[in-house]
């Protein structure tokens, strides 16, 4: 399989997740589960297919990680709607997912069957997955962030909230952790050397560092309109190390501007 049967998979996946983002306002939850999962599943197909049909893992350009980005934030949406019960969640997770599913559609990067050296590693696909799943949670918290933002705002806020807001952080925080050790170990095996505040690494050490200043805030429990808005600020730092960074001067000469 290609990109060349991208669209044929990329569409019935998006009309499952557009429909059950609306229809779990409208009908029984159980169908837009139903529709949520069947979605889910095609593009599960569709990454395997494309997986073996290139012969390495789809997660090299910015267009591999937002395929992966879209299926690990509709997953995540499912599972934490199906949990905590907020409707949101789903709808959420589906409309951020069929925009970047839209963006593979009309503006593809360049999907190159070949591997440099550094990336024909066994660190490569764990390294890469737990890092877009720790963005799919923190995308998840931030959205989370701004309605309970908007609670306080009228005086109103949700203690059952509060609590999903910082398992989403705390485990993304987690994967995020673990894709740091596992990149400081490939980075090792790679070029001889841990760190070296290259700037892709300066970046996630400050989207990391944002984060755990939220944590830190979180467990004063106090300030909670400041620590709300630490998410927002966190996730524009994330969307400028995974996004931004690429397109920085300084970033020209990273080794990981493939």
């Amino acid at each position: 399989m290609t990109w060349d049967s991208f669209l044929w998979f990329a569409v019935p996946a998006m009309i499952c997740w557009l429909s059950a983002g609306i229809l779990i306002y409208l009908t029984s939850v159980k169908i837009s589960y139903l529709l949520m999962l069947t979605g889910i599943l095609i593009f599960t197909v569709f990454i395997a297919g494309l997986w073996i049909g290139q012969g390495r893992p789809p997660l090299r350009t910015l267009g591999e990680t937002r395929l992966w980005y879209s299926f690990f934030l509709t997953t995540v949406g499912f599972i934490t709607c199906k949990h905590w019960k907020y409707k949101w969640l789903l709808s959420y997770s589906a409309m951020i997912a069929i925009i970047f599913t839209c963006i593979n559609i009309f503006k593809p990067e360049i999907h190159s069957k070949n591997l440099m050296p550094a990336l024909q590693s066994y660190w490569f696909v764990p390294h890469v997955t737990v890092y877009i799943l720790s963005y799919a949670l923190f995308a998840a918290a931030t959205i989370a962030s701004f309605i309970q933002l908007s609670k306080l705002g009228k005086g109103n806020s949700n203690a059952q909230l509060y609590r999903l807001i910082d398992n989403l952080v705390y485990t993304g925080f987690g994967f995020l952790m673990l894709g740091m050790l596992i990149g400081c170990i490939w980075a090792k095996e790679a070029w001889g050397h841990y760190w070296s505040w290259d700037p892709k690494e300066t970046w996630a050490f400050i989207t990391a560092a944002a984060y755990l200043i939220y944590i830190h805030k979180r467990r004063q429990e106090k300030d909670f309109l400041i620590t709300l808005w630490i998410l927002p600020f966190a996730f524009l730092l994330l969307l400028i190390t995974w996004i931004g960074v690429n397109y920085l001067p300084s970033a020209q000469g990273s080794v990981h501007v493939y």
